[in-house]
């Protein structure tokens, strides 16, 4: 499932290779699941002779700002996924499309061809994902609904603590609120728990000031490690310890030395 990496890579890939640039083609797929609330031919005219001015992301959502409104505004679902073509959009997996590759994918829900011969895609393979055309994507749920963003508007370590104090719900599924802090997911979720040696079961509420600055010291980490340019996108360390069993067995909460157990 796309996380605040692949889509913080795909706005990256964006501004760096279709800003500026004039929308001469879009095609808009069929698809009244994954294509929210207007016709595909609504849509297209909508985009034709725009020009691209900028790529916005807050959490796991992405909007394009065009030189006027309304905007095309994308949530990745479990398999949405940005292409564009001749770009390595992530380092982890294969997100290139080569010459021969069939273009737009069948699964394209939005295609757009840029002036200078740039093709972007969003696609979605599975259909969970949803694309939107709206005036001011971040004024309106689920955009506004979010909490602070964990890259960009990240909380400090008082005001962290303090949240948590009042807090009862497990660990983990607090850190997956979006309204809470939004842009973790699952894998992120369990990189940054494992990292600060915190079960992902425990109460917030119980967590000490230690393991609390434990917390907020690993979300940040993780948040540059997993952006940097060398490993953009990267699946997170947890999945790649070969003695994961046997690292996690040691791993105790401090007030119920609960083992985390590889299911």
């Amino acid at each position: 499932m796309p996380e605040l990496p692949e889509v913080e890579a795909a706005r990256r890939a964006i501004e760096e290779h279709c800003v500026g640039k004039v929308i001469k083609k879009a095609v808009i797929a069929d698809d009244t699941k994954v294509i929210d609330g207007v016709s595909p031919s609504d849509f297209e005219a909508s985009l034709l002779g725009k020009t691209i001015l900028s790529a916005h992301r807050k959490g796991k959502h992405l909007w394009l700002r065009l030189d006027s409104p309304p905007f095309p505004a994308f949530h990745f679902g479990m398999a949405g996924a940005i292409y564009i073509k001749g770009v390595a959009v992530t380092n982890y997996k294969r997100s290139m499309v080569n010459d021969d590759d069939e273009w737009p994918s069948k699964y394209s829900k939005f295609f757009v061809e840029l002036d200078d011969g740039v093709d972007l895609s969003f696609t979605d393979k599975r259909r969970f994902a949803k694309v939107s055309l709206l005036e001011d994507p971040a004024s309106v749920p689920p955009i506004s609904k979010l909490g602070p963003d964990a890259l960009l508007e990240p909380m400090a370590l008082d005001e962290f603590i303090e949240s948590l104090e009042k807090k009862k719900l497990a660990i983990k599924t607090l850190l997956l609120d979006q309204s809470y802090i939004s842009g973790i997911g699952n894998w992120v979720a369990d990189e940054v728990l494992y990292q600060a040696r915190i079960h992902p079961n425990q109460s917030a509420a119980t967590l000490s000031k230690e393991s609390c600055a434990a917390l907020h010291k690993s979300i940040q980490e993780v948040r540059k490690s997993t952006l940097s340019p060398q490993v953009a996108g990267r699946q997170p360390l947890y999945l790649s310890c070969k003695s994961l069993l046997e690292l996690n067995q040691k791993i105790k909460t401090q007030r119920g030395k609960a083992t985390i157990t590889r299911k």
